[in-house]
């Protein structure tokens, strides 16, 4: 059944205990789902934006990794606040892993990590690898972090490694890994979101302009999926669905304005999700805008 269809049958996920049990019902409701379908299907299937936003950035880690195992994961590879390749410090030798991260995405509920780690040899150029490691490893010690403002519900920690065993990913960690996650997360945890607003408009009855305006979304969303993202036409594409996003902005407002409160309350709280990476995006926006669009001028 094409997603379209499906995202009309208005199933909505029952939230378990924990954030695992959670998502494991999400995944036995929705049966074997693309990653773009795991992102719009469980998007609207779930009842927070805190929980749209994880489930985009589980279907953004499955576009990346399609080998990634069911459970929750999260790629790691931020330390000190910077994510840039010469200012980490972990480091990968013979498939062991030493060094700390300082984000954990799902926190203590992550099974698994993609950690970003210098691999290259002594006086070597920095190279970047990917590593796979799997919380109960010995060596691996998550921290719980504060609660952030923004979706609470979700769970964050840091993570220590101490010489701990893991799998070493084909390819360039930078070239093909954590640069692309990063666009990757901003199209499937739009999708998510874009689907949270759909199911909520479908419940409260808002107007069928605005409805539809959400499609166009999700619509543009499905076809920027199929792109590669290391393409500068992909960023154009990813960047014409944000600014389709922002104008609706108004509209939503009106909408939740005349609808329950608490919907309300929960997309006040979180909407400001989207704009964690909006500096980053903007930046990679006009080098695709300088690369494709004017090059010809």
């Amino acid at each position: 059944m094409p997603w379209l269809e499906r995202l009309n049958l208005r199933e909505r996920l029952t939230v378990a205990n924990s954030l695992s049990d959670t998502y494991a019902a999400l995944l036995e409701q929705l049966g074997a789902v693309t990653p773009f379908e795991l992102a719009v299907l469980g998007g609207r299937a779930v009842t927070t934006p805190g929980l749209a936003f994880l489930v985009g950035y589980q279907a953004a880690l499955r576009a990346l990794w399609p080998s990634a195992p069911a459970s929750l994961g999260a790629l790691c590879a931020t330390e000190q606040h910077s994510v840039r390749p010469a200012d980490m410090r972990t480091r990968l030798d013979d498939l062991r892993l030493t060094g700390s991260k300082d984000f954990v995405t799902a926190g203590h509920a992550a099974e698994w990590l993609l950690v970003a780690a210098r691999s290259e040899a002594s006086g070597a150029a920095v190279q970047l690898s990917l590593a796979v490691v799997y919380v109960g490893e010995p060596g691996v010690r998550l921290e719980t972090l504060p609660v952030l403002p923004l979706i609470p519900d979700i769970g964050h920690a840091s993570v220590q490694l101490d010489n701990v065993l893991c799998e070493r990913l084909a390819g360039d960690g930078w070239d093909a890994y954590v640069k692309p996650f990063r666009s990757l997360e901003d199209l499937y945890v739009l999708a998510a979101l874009s689907a949270w607003l759909y199911g909520v408009g479908q419940e409260c009855d808002w107007p069928q302009s605005l409805q539809l305006r959400l499609i166009g979304v999700l619509a543009g969303c499905a076809e920027a999926s199929r792109q590669s993202v290391d393409q500068p036409t992909s960023h154009l594409l990813l960047g014409g669905l944000f600014e389709q996003f922002a104008q609706l902005k108004q509209p939503l407002d009106e909408a939740f304005a005349t609808g329950p409160v608490h919907w309300a309350q929960l997309w006040q709280r979180d909407q400001d999700v989207l704009e964690i990476a909006s500096a980053a995006r903007a930046k990679r926006l006009e080098e695709a805008w300088r690369r494709v669009v004017t090059r010809g001028c």
